[in-house]
């Protein structure tokens, strides 16, 4: 038992990866990390889930929800700044895990990141599907309902077409190199920016005040609707807008002095990110009572047709399409780079951990871009929302927690950072409550859900993993 527990806490060494990574070439700036983590927080999220978080839990409220998820989320951002700048590596939390706790605990924050961005893809696909329906719809164009959404037979659909091309679209996209897409998801992030302000200056001028009162709903008993109930409720399911900062962690080993652009990137990403959702949020529900947006995953563009401002309601749903197909870009890219730390440490096949003659890591990029077109397609997009939210959370849980053991190693083995995440000891420890109270809001299916998938991962871990990784050939 005792060489099984030191098998499991045994760690890797850093230069190991500094090595394997050095294959990777380093071309992300700043700017580009904001473009990309922007591109994913400002994306999907802010034009699908203020209308559903609102009918569902929050009613007026909502923007209260994605202050508390803000917090939640920047109190991880910090402690994500602080370990990538001391370990630049690809996979973020996974590789830091590995090197920080030992390789068990590592393949646990891996699998939990896995749930993470591979779920995230086929989230963000399935809601530019539910964008390009509606945009579609409003033309008089039509697909035949098998087509339309996940496998539900009982509503007809069996496939959602339009999320897997997306997928395969920006999976080939990804597989000509970093470099040229950063340059594209910067582009498309500007649009994006100005067409979100844009709603928001003609929104405005439809808002009904009534519609925000009262703002905080009296709480139903036997729901989630209401009251803090309700509002803890809305930021557990919101926790998934903040998916973008995080997963840029991953391409870490891509970045141009990660030691001080990566810190910017993040902090930068949460703060950009979270202005626009509490001001578009507002402006949401003031322009029609929160219940009509039951169902919605198209609340912006909707409520502007409603509101009779159809050429800009176009305009928007054209530029949604766009955005959301950059946050795909953003999320397909993380997957593929942690799916590739997988494959580099032996814990997948190792065939996923080879970067070819582009520098580009394009088996492991194609292998999550197939398997994201086949759950992306089938499952529904509530269902691929709540779970993307749980594995977000150990994630933040795992870094939070990271804090503590790299400190201990800053300057001796480990370079000192760049950037430190404020009040140590205190705040990593308020950080790790505040994911797990979050996380315990989530609804029951989410946990059962999270549970089956760790499950799974320790499966594979003890039937693969632990026998084929790098650690093991170590002896």
């Amino acid at each position: 038992m005792k060489k099984l527990i030191a098998r499991l806490l045994k760690q890797e060494d850093p230069s190991v990866y500094q090595l394997k990574d050095g294959q990777l070439e380093p071309t992300l700036r700043t700017i580009d990390l904001i473009g990309l983590g922007t591109g994913m927080v400002v994306g999907t999220a802010i034009f699908t889930l203020p209308g559903i978080v609102a009918a569902e839990h929050t009613g007026p409220a909502v923007p209260l929800a994605f202050i508390v998820a803000a917090i939640g989320a920047g109190l991880s951002a910090l402690a994500y700044a602080e370990t990538a700048s001391v370990l630049p590596f690809a996979g973020s939390a996974f590789s830091w895990m590995n090197v920080l706790f030992g390789e068990f605990f590592g393949w646990i924050a891996g699998w939990a990141l896995l749930a993470e961005y591979f779920i995230s893809v086929a989230f963000v696909a399935s809601g530019w599907s539910a964008y390009m329906q509606g945009f579609l719809a409003s033309f008089g164009i039509k697909l035949p309902t098998a087509l339309t959404g996940g496998f539900n037979p009982t509503s007809g659909s069996y496939v959602d077409i339009f999320a897997a091309i997306a997928i395969l679209a920006v999976g080939w996209l990804l597989s000509h190199g970093v470099h040229q897409v950063a340059r594209i998801e910067n582009t498309i992030v500007a649009i994006k920016l100005l067409v979100i302000i844009l709603f928001i200056v003609v929104g405005a001028t439809a808002i009904h005040t009534q519609n925000y009162h009262p703002f905080i709903p009296a709480h139903r008993p036997g729901t989630t609707f209401g009251g803090w109930t309700g509002i803890m409720a809305g930021a557990s399911q919101i926790f998934i807008a903040y998916v973008g900062f995080d997963a840029i962690a991953a391409n870490t080993a891509e970045t141009k002095n990660p030691q001080k652009t990566m810190p910017r990137g993040l902090i930068g990403t949460l703060v950009l990110g979270t202005s626009f959702f509490i001001v578009v949020s507002l402006v949401l529900v003031g322009m029609f009572k929160y219940s009509r947006y039951a169902n919605n995953a198209e609340p912006a563009a909707w409520a502007l047709r409603e509101s009779g401002h159809y050429l800009t309601a176009n305009i928007l749903s054209v530029v949604a399409l766009i955005g959301i197909f950059s946050a795909l870009i953003a999320i397909l890219l993380a997957s593929s780079r942690l799916i590739y730390a997988f494959g580099r440490d032996g814990l997948l096949p190792s065939f996923l951990g080879h970067v070819d003659a582009k520098r580009v890591p394009n088996r492991a990029l194609w292998t999550i871009t197939v398997l994201a077109m086949v759950l992306g397609s089938i499952f529904p997009f509530t269902f691929l929302a709540t779970l993307v939210s749980a594995g977000t959370l150990v994630a933040f849980i795992f870094v939070s927690l990271g804090i503590y053991a790299l400190r201990r190693r800053e300057g001796k083995d480990l370079p000192e950072a760049q950037f430190k995440m404020p009040g140590y000891p205190i705040l990593p420890a308020v950080s790790v409550i505040f994911s797990a109270v979050i996380f315990w809001n989530l609804n029951v299916d989410a946990k059962w859900m999270m549970v089956g998938w760790f499950a799974i991962g320790l499966l594979v871990y003890f039937l693969y993993g632990i026998r084929h990784s790098t650690l093991a050939k170590k002896g």
